[in-house]
């Protein structure tokens, strides 16, 4: 059964790096934790040591750019819990690194996918559960990628731009 008195976040990116470090850190400060991620054993291990801090976790394996099923997943959060107190956004991908007219399409479209397109669907699919809380709170990543050019990464710099 699911202690609805805690607080609930989910965090895209979750099998490591940010992503998997923000999971942890709100297990431990007890938020219930919904993650995502395409690897399922990464997934699992995180399930594991989310159990062993006496956390509860949700495992969402998935690739962020299954758009509708970000919808779905909106949906069945809001049957489930009513609400999502927070929204972190960790995931990211860089893409090849090569001279922007050397880039490919399918690069383009799996960093912008990702990167920029995940997020706004992000934002759409879980903008009524944030609402639904009494302190919904999202947090989206970036890097400073895009205010401090290097050579090679124009794709990924070009959408995980922030303002100045």
């Amino acid at each position: 059964m699911t202690d609805t008195s805690k607080r609930i976040a989910l965090v895209t990116g979750a099998s490591r790096g940010i992503g998997r470090a923000v999971a942890l850190e709100l297990a431990r400060q007890n938020w219930r934790v919904i993650v995502i991620a395409r690897a399922t054993k990464a997934l699992e291990a995180l399930d594991d040591e989310i159990k062993a801090l006496g956390g509860e976790a949700t495992l969402v394996p998935s690739d962020l750019r299954d758009y509708d099923g970000l919808d779905r997943l909106g949906g069945a959060l809001f049957e489930r819990f009513g609400q999502l107190d927070g929204l972190a956004a960790c995931a990211g991908v860089l893409g090849s690194l090569t001279p922007t007219h050397q880039v490919t399409p399918a690069i383009m479209e799996e960093t912008f996918g990702v990167n920029f397109i995940a997020n706004w669907r992000l934002i759409r699919a879980m903008h009524p559960l944030l609402r639904a809380s009494h302190a919904g709170r999202a947090v989206f990543v970036t890097s400073g990628a895009s205010r401090n050019p290097r050579a090679y990464w124009s794709p990924y710099a070009a959408n995980t731009a922030r303002p100045a």
